[in-house]
Order: C-alpha cells, then sequence, then structure tokens
C-alpha cells in the first residue's frame, strides 16, 4: 500500500475515523484504524464490535493495499506534521508504514489486519433516505436522555420509529422521559422501527452537521443499522431487549396546566442550579400568580429567585432533579412551554407550546421539610 494525500484532508477524515476505535478491548488491532486502498480508492475503517466508522479519503495518487495502524498514534503524528503534503507507504519486511511530510519521517508498527472484523454494507432494498436536518434535530431533542446504565442496555437505546410522513425518537433512562415527533416534508419510501444506541445517534448527530449532507441513508439489517451520509458509512448493533411502553408512562390527565416563558425560567433553573449539588433537589414552590426556585446545599449555600406563573389553587412545592429538569428545558424548541404538575409525587411534564410534538416526563424527588 503507498498513497499521497492532502494532510488536511486526511486529518479531517480520520478525526471521524478515530471516534469509532476501541479503547477497552482485549483484542489490539480494535485499537487501531484500517487504510484499505482498491482500485485508487482509500477508505478508513474503524470499530469497537458495537459501532463501526467507514469513511471514504480522496488521495492524489494511489497503491492498493491494506494495513492497521494504531488510531490515535495516527491521528497524533498526522495533526502534528510540518506540511499539508504527506506520504504513507507500507514496508512489508518491516511490518510498518512509512509517514513522510517535508523533512518529518515517522515509523509506525502495523496492528494484525486478520483480526479487523469486516464492516457491514448498506442495503439498497428496503432503505430509506431521510432529511438530514429533520433526523439530526429529533437526535439532539431525545439523546440524552437514554440511560448510561449498562446493567440495563434496553435503556441505553433510542427507539427510532418512521413511516409516512412521521419521525419519531424516543428515550428514557427511568427517571425522566423524551418524545420528539416530527413531521417530515414528504413522505418515506418505506418504514422503520428500531432501537439504537443513543452513543450512535450521537455520533451520526455530529457526522451529518459536519459534512453539511442534505439527506441520511438509513438501512435496517436483521439486528444492525447502517446509516449512509455522504461518503461517510456509520453502522452500529441493535439494542437488545424490549423497549418500555412509553405510552403507559404519560399521565392521563394533570391538575395544573401551565404556559410559561422557555428562556426565562430556563435562566432562572440555569442560576439557581449553581447552588443545587451534592444530590441536592431543585425546589419549584407554586403560589397564587408566582413560581419560586430554590436550592439549597448544606455547607456550601443557597439560592431563591422568583417569576410570574399563571399559577391558581394551593399552593404546591416539588423537587427535581436539577441536571434532568434543565435537560428538557434545554431540549424543548418553542418559546412557550406548557407545564403539567399533578402532585409533588407525581411526575412532572414539559411540553412545547407550539404543539411542536416535543414531550419530556420528569420523576419528582421526595422533599425533607
Amino acid at each position: 500500500m503507498k498513497l499521497t494525500v492532502s494532510r488536511e484532508t486526511f486529518l479531517s477524515r480520520l478525526g471521524i475515523a478515530v471516534r469509532g476505535v476501541s479503547t477497552r478491548s482485549a483484542i489490539q488491532t480494535l485499537a487501531g484504524v484500517m487504510l484499505r486502498v482498491e482500485e485508487g480508492r482509500l477508505e478508513l475503517q474503524a470499530t469497537d464490535m458495537e459501532m463501526g466508522i467507514r469513511v471514504g479519503v480522496a488521495t492524489d495518487s494511489a497503491e492498493d493495499g491494506t494495513v492497521v495502524l494504531p488510531g490515535r498514534l495516527l491521528l497524533d503524528v498526522v495533526r502534528a506534521l510540518p506540511q499539508d503534503q504527506l506520504s504513507l507507504e507500507y514496508r512489508s519486511s518491516q511490518q510498518d508504514v512509512e509517514v513522510v511530510s517535508g523533512s518529518a519521517r515517522f515509523h509506525l508498527r502495523t496492528l494484525p489486519s486478520e483480526d479487523f472484523p469486516k464492516l457491514p454494507e448498506p442495503k439498497e432494498e428496503g432503505a430509506l433516505s431521510v432529511p438530514a436536518d429533520a433526523f439530526v434535530d429529533t437526535i439532539s431533542r431525545v439523546a440524552r436522555s437514554a440511560s448510561r446504565d449498562e446493567t440495563r442496555p434496553h435503556l441505553t437505546g433510542v427507539l427510532v420509529s418512521a413511516s409516512e410522513q412521521q419521525l419519531r425518537m424516543v428515550a428514557t433512562d427511568s427517571y425522566r422521559l423524551s418524545v420528539k415527533e416530527t413531521t417530515l416534508d414528504e413522505s418515506l419510501a418505506g418504514s422503520l422501527e428500531a432501537n439504537v444506541p443513543a452513543r450512535t445517534l450521537q455520533e451520526l448527530g455530529r457526522i451529518a452537521q459536519g459534512s453539511g449532507a442534505e439527506a441520511i441513508g438509513v438501512s435496517a439489517l436483521e439486528n444492525q443499522v447502517v446509516f449512509t451520509v455522504d461518503d461517510v458509512i456509520l453502522s452500529s448493533r441493535l439494542v437488545e431487549g424490549r423497549f418500555p411502553n412509553y405510552q403507559q408512562l404519560l399521565p392521563d390527565s394533570y391538575e395544573h396546566e401551565l404556559h410559561v416563558d422557555r428562556g426565562e425560567l430556563l435562566d432562572v433553573v440555569r442560576r439557581i442550579s449553581l447552588l443545587a449539588q451534592k444530590n441536592a433537589p431543585l425546589r419549584l414552590r407554586f403560589s397564587e400568580g408566582a413560581l419560586d426556585v430554590s436550592a439549597q446545599t448544606p455547607d456550601v449555600g443557597e439560592a431563591s429567585e422568583s417569576l410570574p406563573v399563571p399559577f391558581k389553587g394551593e399552593q404546591l412545592e416539588i423537587g427535581f432533579n436539577p441536571e434532568f429538569f434543565r435537560d428538557g428545558l434545554e431540549s424543548a424548541e418553542s418559546e412557550e412551554l406548557v407545564l403539567k404538575l399533578i402532585s409533588p409525587l407525581r411526575p412532572g411534564l414539559i411540553q412545547s407550546g407550539d404543539d411542536g410534538g416535543f414531550v419530556y416526563l420528569v420523576m419528582p424527588i421526595r422533599l425533607n421539610v
């Protein structure tokens, strides 16, 4: 294998591929990036066995061949090279790759390419083409609600459903639930329902935003999903286990339904949350026409702030995890929110006020008086 390429081009494409390398696998090769040249075209590949990334790279010249190099090290080396033009050449006798840029010369030992797994190919039959902006925006509204607890793997994913002109994503970690429904301008040529790891979707969002692509290709395989964004192919295992019936988690009715200014409430919550440390709750006390937001952390301090809200009835005080409540406010896209409450021990609901299809349910924290 031998190739000549622009350092800037190679660095940007390598930066995408490296995000797929494993950082904790016992298989040494999974910490590497495969450089494969076929018919003069270079493709970078990386995988941690859960997610795989394939990236096409434009070269000035190339000779066919395949090598695997340590991913992070290669990225650091290319980032440090002195000139924009660089060459890479595999030296079979030394079992290394020579990287040359100007007078700088590096020799990097290769990793066993036979241990590198074959990544799935996107299939044309049954594939969907989804508008990239809508798909990425929907990801950003819900992905942070997915669980990071690997002991509950079925909650680490986002339930993605798409058919006709409807795109829906749902995520929950059992403490909060996010649902975002997006209406597409045109009907899809097929349908999809899959529990996709949140990490995969967040990575897809970064790739799509960086590329400026207008559409994302989606291919559902038996236990995997493959996304195509221009010349980047992102594959992922689907999450095993049944996703919860989220509709059963949503209460049928609420005692209070308040229309509030999202920006104003978010600013107050961000300020007061600074004093909600060491698992201290964010306290919301509703009284006639007003909301008092407060937090207190022993040995640290306390804070409170009031703002007008259209609340009527008996005083209601409820506590929330400050991070979870703030996430809900940040994820909603409308200027006006609908805040729905039942009681101090029942979940609260944040809903976009413009009927934008966003719903965020958050469990309360029992307050000590």
